[in-house]
């Protein structure tokens, strides 16, 4: 269990990692302007309907509290959304005990 609660965490703060460089190249190109994608953005890439769609369905299926949070963790960077649950992750997962 602890292994898997590792490699999940590892997959995620990957993730953060491509993200915040992908953020950082873009700043880059821009001449130094600050970009930050959304997780909506980062959505987006892969689907360009999928935000449209889902929004859609969810507001014929969720109650109006559910959909403001939503709103909210859609707007959050798409770093913050993996790395964050990666770090908290790895460190619920801990070390193994010595002699594992």
């Amino acid at each position: 269990m602890r292994s898997a609660l590792r490699l999940i965490s590892l997959v995620l703060i990957s993730l953060a990692l491509m993200l915040l460089g992908a953020d950082l190249m873009t700043s880059l190109d821009k001449g130094g302007e600050i970009t930050v994608r959304s997780v909506e953005q980062v959505w987006a890439v892969f689907s360009a309907n999928g935000v449209a769609n889902f929004k859609d369905w969810a507001q014929h299926h969720w109650p109006p509290f559910a959909l403001h949070a939503f709103d909210a963790v859609m707007t959050l960077p798409g770093w913050a959304v993996t790395g964050v649950p990666g770090v908290i992750l790895n460190f619920v997962a801990g070390r193994a005990p010595d002699g594992e």
